[in-house]
């Protein structure tokens, strides 16, 4: 088998072995649930994450706020890190640590969700955001790999993807993050036909 079927077939045994885990499933439908009440009370979810999983957190906001399947109305969603003035303001006068707590004190509120991704579950920056979260009264998800890290016990929700392997953890949080926004969109959505 050559590198390319190799690399296919990981990222294959590991969305069955998530495919087979009725904990993690039955997470995403819990998840999935509080979502949907967060938009139906008009709240907003909020994600966070750096590098790959910074443009997971870009990626799945935009599936809120813009649109899934079907034109629909806009829900509030947004990825924290998309204003560079003030990421690069707060990270040199405060720390990037603080990059993302600081902007869920300020937009944070009770019922909102926040999603933290990292694939190590230990990126301190978003282990402060998932914290202030919950001062916020939010609901907080973590989206991870194997162990959870630091975020397992931040959270009220944990999606630890059963791998160690940054870019099939990645794979499987952005196929994770379509299904929720498909059940969110149909349920607030639903179609006439």
């Amino acid at each position: 088998m050559n590198r390319i079927q190799e690399i296919i077939q990981q990222s294959v045994l590991l969305k069955q072995q998530v495919l087979a885990d009725k904990i993690l499933l039955d997470t995403v439908e819990k998840i999935t649930q509080e979502i949907i009440r967060c938009f139906q009370n008009d709240g907003k979810v909020l994600f966070c994450g750096n590098g790959g999983s910074a443009a997971d957190a870009q990626h799945l906001a935009a599936e809120f706020s813009g649109r899934f399947y079907y034109d629909r109305d806009p829900l509030f969603s947004e990825a924290l890190h998309v204003n560079t003035s003030y990421l690069t303001a707060v990270a040199n006068d405060y720390s990037y640590d603080e990059i993302y707590a600081r902007l869920v004190k300020a937009k944070g509120r009770k019922g909102d969700v926040l999603v933290g991704i990292s694939t190590s579950g230990n990126s301190t920056n978003i282990l402060k955001a998932l914290e202030m979260a919950k001062k916020q009264g939010m609901v907080t998800v973590a989206m991870t790999g194997l162990t959870g890290g630091k975020m397992k016990d931040a959270c009220d929700f944990l999606l630890n993807v059963p791998s160690t392997d940054t870019p099939r953890i990645q794979e499987v949080h952005i196929m994770l993050g379509h299904i929720i926004c498909e059940l969110v969109e149909v349920a607030i959505f639903p179609k006439n036909n």
